[in-house]
């Protein structure tokens, strides 16, 4: 559902998903990082969610 529903969204709204998408795996490895050197239990807490919202975008599940 997630490549077709895409389309269904307004086109600025489509532009910030495209960025987000983009810019999603650096945010993901910097805070992969970030959590193994000072972890604490917001950067594992958030570490946790990027990573979720990487592997959705992957999936096409976004």
């Amino acid at each position: 559902m997630g490549k077709y529903y895409r389309y269904r969204v307004p086109y600025g709204f489509r532009k910030v998903i495209i960025i987000v998408e983009f810019s999603i795996f650096p945010i993901v490895c910097y805070q992969v990082l970030r959590t193994i050197f000072l972890p604490t239990t917001l950067d594992v807490f958030l570490c946790c969610i990027f990573i979720g919202v990487f592997i959705m975008f992957r999936s096409k599940w976004i």
